[in-house]
């Protein structure tokens, strides 16, 4: 208290005197000097804790929120104040349906040794037998390669023949339409389709009468012999 005192009249004084600052040291021992006064005046206000008589929340006050009107919340009352709380503990076991769904859950997850390892069997074996469908769909998709590889080559034979064949027939109808009138025709022209109509109706004609006339043959074949009288 003394020192803080000398310190401040000893700066008053340099201040007066012919107008003259005080030197630098004078005001760092002030300042210091006046920090130590503050540091031995300060009386901090006591905090405002209620031991003996906690705030509890009235449930039925609509001004209560709802957070303290939870379980949760009773239990960390509890956990605080103890009896002093009002809360009765027994209250704050779970019920039977909740005590089966904290069991429940513990059990899935969090399963005991026997049940982990049971698991891990039943995972491994349908694994094991994915593989083994697998790896047998494979061999019956192995032994079918030749059989497919053949199948493939004979229908890629068969559409070059038939678009051969195609080609093939398309010059020669093109040959006959110059005959029939007398000058190249373009095959995507009405003539050319029409005169096409009538002779793929001609040769249906045809084969209908070949086929009559080979099934007669057939027929007259069979035929027991006439006796002659």
């Amino acid at each position: 208290m003394a020192a803080s005192m000398l310190c401040r009249r000893a700066a008053v004084l340099c201040q007066t005197l012919n107008g003259i600052s005080p030197p630098k040291s004078l005001l760092y021992a002030n300042s210091k000097c006046g920090l130590v006064f503050q540091a031995a005046t300060y009386n901090p206000k006591p905090l405002k804790l209620n031991i003996h008589r906690p705030y509890i929340p009235d449930k039925d006050d609509e001004k209560t929120p709802e957070w303290q009107k939870t379980a949760k919340y009773d239990a960390k009352l509890y956990g605080r104040y103890g009896s002093v709380s009002g809360l009765d503990p027994a209250s704050l076991w779970p019920s039977p349906a909740r005590l089966d769904a904290i069991i429940a859950e513990e059990n899935e997850w969090h399963p005991p040794l026997e049940v982990m390892l049971k698991n891990i069997a039943e995972k491994e074996a349908e694994e094991t037998a994915k593989r083994l469908a697998k790896e047998k769909l494979i061999a019956a998709n192995m032994a079918k390669m030749p059989k497919m590889i053949e199948d493939w080559r004979r229908e890629k034979r068969e559409a070059k023949q038939k678009q051969k064949e195609q080609k093939a027939q398309r010059s020669l109808l093109l040959v006959k339409a110059r005959e029939r009138f007398g000058y190249a025709v373009d095959p995507r022209s009405h003539k050319f389709l029409e005169m096409v109509a009538e002779i793929e109706k001609e040769e249906k004609k045809q084969k209908k009468l070949m086929k009559r006339r080979l099934k007669e043959e057939k027929a007259a074949a069979a035929a027991p012999p006439v006796a002659s009288s």
